[in-house]
């Protein structure tokens, strides 16, 4: 089974060594991986070129873009330069963070998932981050959500959601939209995948009010906004960024911006979104 990787890092010398290490000693190597190395005033493009020169299946592409750090747009348009990069002879295409650290079995563990399932569509591994010396799941989303750090898709399933959203949400909308043509998630729970930076880190004010616009764009709703934004206000302990959430849907709503989604796609994702509200209420 053929995996491409394209690895999007920005200013990321402190990690990307070890990521890249935990790549090239995996028991089923990829057989492609790009680094896109946007915009970077540190050694990312240093470390990742000596990587380049020992092994053949890994390139470098440098882009420039702005050296903000907003989710979304700036990240899918990195993956999109490496993807770019890339020939359509791959099995599975990877989008990885450049500051995960894989334990050598992941690559080998998906493509058992995938070769066993023919209807598996994106698979993934679980996010842990170090807490007092110990490595501890990095609990910010539900356990069969695949995390937008390290999102492996089938190819016809990539191709069948229109690939990747330019877009804050598009970490969510390519699971919605991968449930609506019938395609099946996995998450496993044996792969534990370090994350040497925690989520959210460095987002700025701006980026917060874009969760917010994701939510109008993917077609939630009033209702499904606010239960949403409430949850995630308290997953991460801040009343003020419920209020960020809510100002960012508004805002998107007041502007008319375009949908990610078709009616009949955002009917679907309401209907599944209520279906997951009830079920805890049970």
């Amino acid at each position: 089974m053929n995996f491409y990787i394209v690895i999007p890092a920005h200013n990321e010398e402190a990690c990307i060594q070890q990521t890249l290490s935990s790549l090239v000693t995996q028991t089923l190597l990829p057989k492609h991986m790009v680094v896109v190395n946007d915009n970077s005033t540190d050694k990312t493009k240093q470390i990742v070129e000596e990587f380049t020169l020992k092994y053949d299946w890994i390139s470098l592409v440098n882009t420039t873009s702005s050296d903000k750090h907003l989710p979304g747009s700036k990240i899918i348009n990195a993956f999109y330069k490496g993807y770019e990069f890339l020939d359509s002879d791959y099995d599975v295409i990877c989008k990885f963070d450049a500051d995960l650290v894989f334990p050598n079995n992941y690559l080998q563990q998906l493509a058992f998932h995938f070769h066993t399932n023919d209807k598996l569509g994106m698979a993934s591994g679980f996010c842990y981050i170090e807490k007092n010396n110990t490595w501890v799941l990095e609990n910010l989303t539900r356990k069969d959500h695949i995390r937008g750090a390290l999102k492996a898709y089938k190819k016809a399933c990539f191709e069948q959601i229109g690939k990747l959203k330019t877009s804050m949400g598009w970490d969510t909308v390519d699971e919605l939209l991968a449930k609506f043509y019938g395609w099946e998630l996995l998450t496993d729970d044996s792969l534990h995948v370090k994350h040497l930076k925690p989520t959210g880190i460095s987002y700025n004010k701006a980026s917060k009010h874009l969760q917010g616009e994701a939510m109008y764009k993917m077609r939630y709703g009033f209702l499904i906004t606010l239960i949403s934004a409430l949850k995630l206000a308290y997953k991460k302990g801040s009343f003020s960024l419920f209020k960020e959430y809510m100002g960012g849907f508004f805002k998107a709503r007041k502007e008319k911006l375009p949908y990610l989604v078709s009616e009949e796609q955002g009917e679907f994702i309401r209907n599944l979104r209520w279906k997951g509200i009830f079920s805890k209420l049970k």
